[in-house]
């Protein structure tokens, strides 16, 4: 039973007397497919460019035209409403033109990170049984590597240099794959099916993310999740940004939930000029914010760091940029002051997860700044913190508790997974397993994310998931994974090490080992051998352990 004295706490909704001027506190969101995004700036701003990459720019009107056509050449290989698609590209304008042609169809964008070892590309593939993948040209080889273990029937490929000044220096498509840009230009006049789609039952797009166990679950996003969250990001900027105008740096990538939801789908919503940024280079991106001159720049800690800390990064005009944002991990309070101090602009932070379609809470621009806050609940997003125990119990201001959120882009569920979905939503509430806290005035803070999670440079790493690749180390016996500070990633992967009796090993041949089966930020970069790890009655290894005294030395 709930005490209704605390119940009343997070229902009078405190923080939204602490809104910006012009932030509604609520409003109805759209039940439209979330392609009629790029309906609506093909309409408002046909000529405007909707992306600048390597010299080269493409309108509202031409995305359209390239999404339309491609949505019906992905229906005549057979693709139709429900199926997946895969699509594993770095920030190009490809990634814009096939998400909305994917969901075009009433398919579902399957995304897939283009740094994935063969291992973590076939475990997405078989996950979400996708039929089809679009992918970079460099990249086929993995996809092609465990191609008859997945049910995928077309390989699609692209060149980062088909949509750059140079197109015809474009390679021609890999032998067994069928080319992205040649399907598109030999489709005449596009004739996309007519399908019916729910907004709020029809799911738009899985995005992969671990979860505490360290098992990929694809985090099913509706289109309505889809295009709450990208109003929400739009009513919160209000007369910061105009319609029709300026141009996002995007480095966060499109296949990550916070480039996805606040660069691609955002930056069409306001018809505003993406720059996408196809790799983390300092030389990459100081370029395109002299040659582009962005006015929104989001960003994760990682990039803002390095940005402090390269002497270039004051002479490329980083004074013209109006907006910072940050999020995907903890921004510490001295990266904000030395970066706002640098840049003369407001580094604002916001709190969101995959499974809320990236939006959560974020900073707001007038309100008061508390060293440490996450800011508040956003429009129509409703925030309270439970007792850890029961989770039944909703807890008095200050109390530190699990956080747990309700609004329009909370999930549908998880991909085939109704277990973890039951014990992820209940009664409308998505439980995050991240300990919280509210102050009187309805700002959030974040007390310790999920017990054994990490975030490396903006992303999710799971333990067990290490863990497992390091057990099939024919020298090891036992392993544990945890994070440890890093001043420039956020969190480095530190693995403590038990060897066999009588076996050999060294940093380098682990580190080695793990190369070809992880992903770079998910590899360890500290290793520690032990003659034991500290376990639990039960023989469960203690983590907790091994971060408190990680957190002794």
């Amino acid at each position: 039973m709930e005490n209704a004295t605390n119940q009343s706490v997070y229902a009078s909704k405190p923080w939204q007397q602490r809104y910006d001027y012009w932030v509604p506190k609520e409003i109805p969101f759209p039940t439209q497919p979330i392609y009629q995004v790029l309906n609506l700036a093909s309409v408002h701003y046909p000529d405007q460019p909707a992306s600048a990459f390597l010299g080269a720019k493409l309108t509202f009107k031409e995305a359209k035209q390239q999404a339309d056509k491609l949505a019906t050449a992905l229906s005549q290989l057979g693709i139709g409403k429900g199926d997946r698609v895969g699509v594993m590209l770095p920030n190009c304008p490809q990634y814009i033109i096939s998400f909305f042609a994917i969901t075009r169809l009433g398919a579902i964008v399957a995304n897939i990170n283009p740094i994935y070892t063969p291992r973590e590309v076939e475990l997405v593939a078989k996950d979400s049984g996708m039929r089809a993948i679009i992918v970079l040209d460099q990249l086929s080889p993995i996809v092609m590597s465990v191609l008859a273990h997945t049910s995928i029937e077309k390989v699609i490929t692209t060149s980062v240099l088909a949509y750059s000044a140079n197109p015809t220096s474009a390679p021609a498509a890999p032998e067994g794959t069928l080319s992205f840009s040649e399907l598109i230009a030999v489709v005449e006049k596009a004739k996309v099916p007519n399908v019916v789609i729910n907004a709020k039952e029809d799911v738009a797009a899985l995005v992969y993310t671990g979860g505490t166990t360290g098992v990929p679950k694809g985090a099913m996003l509706t289109h309505y999740n889809l295009y709450a969250a990208t109003l929400i990001c739009a009513l919160w900027g209000g007369p910061q940004t105009k319609m029709g105008e300026g141009a996002i740096l995007l480095v966060i990538p499109y296949f990550h939930i916070y480039g996805m939801v606040v660069g691609c789908l955002y930056g069409v919503w306001l018809g505003a000029m993406q720059i996408p940024v196809p790799k983390f280079d300092p030389h990459l991106l100081l370029d395109a914010i002299k040659n582009y001159q962005p006015t929104f720049f989001p960003g994760v800690p990682t990039l803002f760091i390095s940005l402090i800390n390269n002497p270039e990064a004051v002479n490329c005009g980083l004074d013209k940029i109006h907006r910072f944002n940050s999020g995907s991990a903890p921004l510490p309070i001295e990266v904000i002051e030395q970066f706002e101090a640098m840049s003369g602009a407001s580094l604002l932070e916001g709190y969101g997860m995959t499974e809320t379609s990236a939006i959560t809470t974020s900073t707001a621009l007038l309100a008061q700044r508390r060293p440490g806050s996450i800011g508040f609940p956003m429009t129509s997003t409703e925030c309270k913190i439970v007792d850890l125990e029961t989770g039944e119990r909703e807890l008095p201001v200050g109390e530190e508790g699990e956080l747990c959120i309700r609004g329009p882009q909370i999930l549908k569920g998880y991909w085939n997974k109704p277990e973890e979905t039951a014990n992820a939503i209940k009664d409308g509430w998505l439980y995050t397993g991240d300990v919280a806290r509210m102050d009187e005035d309805g700002y959030f803070y974040i007390v310790q994310r999920k017990k054994d999670m990490l975030i490396v440079s903006g992303f999710n790493v799971y333990p067990t998931e290490i863990e497992e690749v390091l057990y099939t180390h024919p020298a090891i016996q036992e392993c544990a994974i945890i994070g440890v500070q890093d001043q420039y990633r956020g969190e480095a992967v530190k693995a403590f090490i038990v060897l066999k009796q009588g076996a050999t090993a060294t940093d380098e041949e682990i580190k080695e080992f793990c190369q070809d089966k992880l992903a770079k930020y998910k590899q360890p970069t500290i290793i520690e051998f032990k003659e034991a790890l500290p376990k639990s009655a039960v023989g469960k290894v203690l983590r907790r352990e091994l971060r408190e005294m990680e957190e002794a030395k």
